[in-house]
């Protein structure tokens, strides 16, 4: 057993029976490695990747590749969710030598932590147009003793590289007139680019592998709300029909897989992330508002249910991922065979496998994923069976299905509870409740935030945890940490009408202007300027898997202007916009978080006040409805500290409701009814 037994990680623990002499990243390592002038090999991965499995079982379980790895190296092996920040640096050096990236991450540092060589999954014998993993680690070896003036260069090479792709900001907007910017005409640039890559056949965007990309079916959502393309209304609900219909959704459960390896949303990567199911039921929560589709409720609900079941620490946290990997193969715990599901089902199995695609050949390497190919009332004609028999058989199919699946051994679960992702999910809650009105969700979405406040704040410092395990709380927080919280703070404030929750936004919103912010630019780093063990801060302005914490933090900041009165706020949300202002029209597929932003800012915030003694009624009414660029506090009396209800005085038995938006305030009203009314003529205004 080597150093990793005595961390929480369970990715680090998968590597501590290992013959590999692995250290975590820290200074014992890092002084080791210059004490004896070695160079060090940096082994990024996480607990549900597969082919970090794969490359464990082939080569760190292997004694005579461990004592290469031994005499030659000093081994760090990280968990890329518990250090996002050092899995940035790295891949940006790996994408930069390779041109491509992935997990596992293999990187090679000089002793001084600068990358010069790497890469993703080696094989443990010559294969995929791949060296071994032996022939790599005793070239690397011999390069760094032979050519270590070569070394020393090219990883200076790096650092200059990923530090000047880390410069953007710094020069003026390419838009000549900012006019041009903020307007309706960069909007329909944008819905251009983005329907230039959508799959209008199959949904999403862009070909195999398909992520979900969720903020892009957002802003599809948004654009159609106030513009009425149809066509961008289309393509947002054909995405998330054919994500639920396919075998990226698990049917028997609920929740939703990584992404999809093919086109048609069939084959997943089996593992199930905290925060794709977050992003997927917020997505969902803003379609239900608008279309209203039963399909998309059931969904919502029986994801939130799977967060509940297999992810959900008993006080309330949740939990990172399940592992796509059980028994040692992928997918074991999910697929089927036509044999097994007639055994379970008996003499409805023929109409449940036609359903759910199920054949004696199967639909993936011989098995079977459950798919939907036909919707259901249609499926029910054309067997000449009532719709409301074939609900019965099916649901009925699914409980039995579920129940022999759970017999089986599960995959491992990554148990670690991580800020930023709980934030999203916090956030998703707070969308759901909004949308369906259920006091259950907001109830949890309380509680989780409770858990947060009480176990990732550090006594120590009052400042933000990454990570927290066995009641412990590692890591300082990093900014996505912070602006998904901020986010979750505002969101669960407008629900609840508890003004501590934006009374906390704002504290760490503070907290990110002082400690990570950019002096010379809009943005904001990574890490906060105390942090000493990387090699470089870096900027994150990206859309990938999860938000770009510079785009949430902007939308903070607009949001924040108004619910605090304070205008540098605002100044540096539209300073970070104009800066990327090319890039969010050309590239909306990578900058979807800015493009929703930046459609705030040309359509405005609907400010909503609702004050008096049905202020939560109404609120909830409000809040059903499909306004995404509303910004709404409600209250049983005025209040001086918030500038939204402060002078809002009212007579005990009533409630009014105020719109105010672009610096005019509208008559107050007495019902949803009418606000809708003056919504909509303040819409056609604009």
């Amino acid at each position: 057993m080597n150093r990793l037994a005595n961390e929480t990680s369970p990715y680090l623990l998968q590597h501590a029976n290992n013959p590999v002499d692995w250290f975590s990243w820290g200074e014992e390592a890092l002084q080791k490695a210059k004490t004896e002038d070695k160079p060090i090999l940096v082994s990024i991965g996480y607990s549900s990747c597969h082919w970090c499995h794969v490359m464990e079982k082939e080569s760190f379980e292997d004694d005579s590749t461990a004592k290469i790895m031994n005499d030659h190296f000093i081994n760090v092996k990280i968990d890329r969710e518990e250090r996002p920040d050092l899995d940035h640096i790295y891949m940006d050096a790996v994408q930069a030598m390779a041109g491509n990236g992935g997990w596992p991450l293999n990187v090679f540092l000089t002793p001084n932590g600068k990358p010069f060589y790497g890469g993703t999954y080696f094989p443990h014998q010559r294969a995929y147009n791949r060296p071994s993993w032996k022939e790599v680690l005793l070239n690397v070896s011999k390069i760094f003793i032979d050519r270590r003036d070569d070394v020393e260069t090219q990883a200076d090479t790096l650092i200059k590289h990923i530090e000047k792709s880390n410069s953007f900001g710094k020069a003026k907007s390419n838009f000549t007139d900012n006019n041009i910017l903020f307007s309706q005409d960069s909007l329909h640039i944008i819905f251009q680019n983005i329907m230039k890559q959508a799959d209008t056949e199959w949904g999403g965007f862009g070909k195999a592998p398909k992520f979900p990309q969720t903020i892009t079916i957002q802003y599809l959502l948004r654009y159609y709300h106030f513009t009425k393309n149809e066509q961008a209304l289309k393509q947002a609900v054909l995405s998330l029909d054919k994500m639920i219909q396919g075998g990226i959704y698990d049917h028997l459960q609920g929740g939703f897989a990584r992404y999809s390896t093919d086109t048609e949303w069939l084959a997943p990567h089996f593992e199930k992330m905290l925060y794709d199911n977050a992003l997927l039921i917020a997505v969902l929560s803003e379609a239900y508002q608008l279309t209203k589709k039963s399909s998309f409720k059931e969904v919502i609900l029986q994801t939130i249910e799977f967060v509940k079941t297999e992810l959900m620490h008993p006080d309330f946290g949740f939990y990172s991922a399940m592992d796509a990997d059980s028994e040692g193969e992928e997918g074991t715990y999910y697929v089927w065979s036509y044999q097994e599901v007639q055994e379970v089902l008996g003499e409805n199995s023929v109409l449940f496998c036609e359903f759910f695609d199920i054949s004696p050949n199967g639909n993936w390497e011989g098995k079977n994923i459950l798919r939907t190919q036909t919707l259901i009332e249609v499926f029910a004609e054309q067997r000449s069976i009532s719709l409301k028999e074939l609900e019965e058989i099916l649901n009925h199919g699914k409980k039995e299905l579920l129940k022999k699946r759970n017999e089986r051994i599960k995959p491992l679960l990554d148990d670690k509870v991580i800020l930023s992702w709980n934030a999203l999910m916090n956030t998703a809650l707070s969308k759901a409740y909004a949308a369906l009105s259920d006091d259950r969700i907001l109830d949890l979405a309380v509680k989780n935030m409770n858990f947060i406040v009480q176990n990732l704040i550090n006594p120590e410092t009052n400042g933000l945890c990454h990570t927290w395990k066995n009641n412990k709380a590692k890591h300082p927080a990093f900014l996505d940490d912070f602006a998904f919280l901020i986010q979750a703070l505002i969101y669960l404030g407008q629900s609840t009408t508890d003004v501590k929750w934006i009374d906390l936004a704002a504290e760490f919103s503070k907290i990110v202007k002082k400690e990570f912010r950019d002096e010379e630019t809009a943005f904001f780093y990574y890490t906060n300027k105390e942090q000493q063990d990387v090699i470089v801060r870096k900027k994150e302005v990206y859309d990938g898997a999860q938000p770009s914490a510079n785009a949430v933090m902007a939308e903070n900041f607009f949001r924040l202007s108004i619910l605090l009165n304070d205008n540098s706020f605002k100044s540096l949300s539209e300073q970070s916009v104009l800066s990327l202002s090319t890039a969010i029209v050309q590239y909306p597929g990578s900058f979807s978080n800015w493009a929703c932003l930046l459609m705030d800012m040309v359509y405005g915030l609907n400010e909503i006040a609702i004050v008096g003694e049905l202020h939560t009624v109404y609120l909830k009414e409000l809040l059903a409805l499909y306004i995404p660029n509303k910004l709404c506090m409600a209250s049983a009396f005025s209040n001086k500290d918030y500038p939204l209800i402060a002078g809002k005085n009212v007579n005990k038995e009533q409630t009014f409701i105020f719109l105010c938006k672009n610096y005019t305030c509208q008559k107050p009203v007495k019902s949803i009814i009418e606000l809708q009314e003056q919504l909509s003529s303040v819409k056609s205004i604009n």
